[in-house]
C-alpha cells in the first residue's frame, strides 16, 4: 500500500470512530434526549488549552471501548474556555453550577440533571474510561 493511501485509511478510520457517537453541545438538549431515551448523561467539562482534555478527545473517546460505553448514555460536551482563555457562556455557567475545580471533569447526571458521580482528570485508556462509565 502506498504511504498516502495508508494515511488516508488511518484518517478515515479515526474519523469514523470519532463520528460514531452523537455528542450533544447544549445542556437542555442533552437533558431532553436523556429523558426521551431513558439514559444518563456523561458531561465532559473541558477547555481547549488543557492537554488532558485534548487527550480524552483524540485518544480515549474515539477508542472502540469508549465508543461502546458512550452508546449507552447521552454524551454531552461542555466547552468552558477557548484556547486563549475566553470563557464560553454555557460551559462557564455549568462549571459554576457543578463547582468545577479542575479540567477535565466528567460528570454523570441523571435525566433531571442530578449529579450521580464524577471523575476529575483524564483516563489513560478507553477501557479505563468504559469501566468507570459502566460501573454502577
Amino acid at each position: 500500500m502506498k504511504p498516502l493511501a495508508a494515511l488516508f485509511l488511518v484518517a478515515a478510520s479515526l474519523s469514523a470512530a470519532q463520528g460514531a457517537t452523537k455528542w450533544e453541545h447544549d445542556y437542555q438538549a442533552a437533558l431532553k434526549r436523556a429523558r426521551a431515551e431513558k439514559k444518563v448523561i456523561i458531561m465532559d467539562l473541558w477547555t481547549e488549552w488543557c492537554p488532558p482534555c485534548q487527550y480524552l478527545q483524540t485518544t480515549v473517546f474515539p477508542s472502540a471501548e469508549a465508543q461502546a460505553a458512550l452508546a449507552k448514555v447521552v454524551p454531552f460536551s461542555a466547552l468552558v474556555q477557548k484556547k486563549d482563555g475566553t470563557p464560553v457562556a454555557e460551559g462557564t455557567k455549568l462549571a459554576a453550577q457543578f463547582q468545577l475545580n479542575a479540567f477535565p471533569t466528567l460528570v454523570i447526571l441523571d435525566a433531571n440533571g442530578k449529579e450521580l458521580r464524577r471523575q476529575v482528570g483524564a483516563f489513560r485508556t478507553g477501557a479505563d474510561f468504559a469501566a468507570w462509565l459502566n460501573a454502577k
